[in-house]
């Protein structure tokens, strides 16, 4: 199974959207609380490319971006062969 890494803030509904979608395909994913952690969420714009919207997220390293972009990958179908890669 893929490493997901998702960066978020506490009471974020997209974070929570994403989560729950990554959750319904049964993936483990670290999630990264940056509501209160400045060097984290300069980690996360660092890796995102200046993105400073949540979620950020990041599936084996790669950064697919943040909730929409997420369905988006569901919605075509792509999803499914980057979690099992």
């Amino acid at each position: 199974m893929a490493k997901v890494e998702i960066y978020t803030k506490f009471l974020c509904g997209f974070c929570t959207r994403a989560k729950n979608l990554l959750a319904a395909k049964g993936v483990e994913v670290e999630e990264i609380d940056i509501t209160m952690d400045a060097v984290k969420r300069e980690e996360m714009l660092s890796r995102s490319n200046g993105q400073f919207t949540v979620p950020q997220i990041f599936i084996n390293g790669r950064h697919v971006g943040g909730s929409d972009d997420l369905a988006a990958l569901e919605a075509s179908n792509q999803l499914d062969a980057m979690l099992a890669s």
